[in-house]
């Protein structure tokens, strides 16, 4: 991984486990707690992806940066009470800039290891939105890729900004931060607007 992608990695890092502690602070958890789900929320996905395209051991067992990155954001977290009063709001915030960095990650690790394109975009979408998933269980609700929200659509989108800006010849120093800046904003317009997934037609 090259430093300008580690950069964008640990952000991406930093962004998850921030949404991640303030969910957990919401939930009433104590300091450990709200340390675990920021580490498994900021992890997570990239951990799976590594696994999946047999890059052993994940980061998260080969640097410290991502724990302490996920120890420091449980401390902001802590202490952050106006973020904290309005955690619903920077929750979302956090997650939609999270999502939109992890699915470059991804699909740029996915790359590095000759993946094919379509297999690079699912590796994007495990990147950024596997973290996700286990912050929901752990906190004993539906993940939000298995409601209606538009979330794993926006980093599905996303993605496929990120490839068309390979294919076209787009550098990763100016396609990461277009494409984050892409999928946030789907993201964060979906919440604003309300903007949801139409349900399945119920069955009779």
């Amino acid at each position: 991984m090259t430093y300008f992608l580690y950069v964008f990695d640990l952000t991406g890092v930093f962004f998850f486990a921030i949404s991640g502690a303030i969910a957990g602070r919401k939930n009433e958890m104590d300091i450990f707690g709200m340390f675990m789900l920021a580490l498994v929320t900021a992890i997570g996905g990239g951990t799976l992806r590594s696994l999946l395209i047999g890059v052993t051991p994940p980061p998260v067992l080969r640097d410290p940066a991502y724990i302490s990155l996920a120890a420091g954001a449980t401390i902001v977290s802590l202490f952050a009470e106006p973020l904290w009063e309005k955690w619903q709001r920077a929750v979302s915030l956090f997650d939609a800039v999270g999502l939109g960095v992890f699915v470059c990650i991804g699909i740029q690790v996915a790359q590095n290891q000759g993946l094919a394109p379509w297999a690079c975009l699912a590796m994007g979408l495990v990147t950024a939105t596997f973290g996700g998933v286990l912050r929901d269980l752990f906190r004993a609700e539906v993940p939000l890729i298995f409601r209606k929200e538009i979330y794993a659509t926006a980093a599905l989108l996303g993605g496929l900004v990120y490839l068309l800006g390979d294919l076209l010849g787009m550098l990763p120093r100016y396609n990461i931060p277009i494409t984050t800046v892409v999928t946030a904003g789907i993201r964060l317009a979906a919440i604003h607007f309300g903007l949801r997934l139409p349900l399945q037609a119920r069955e009779e």
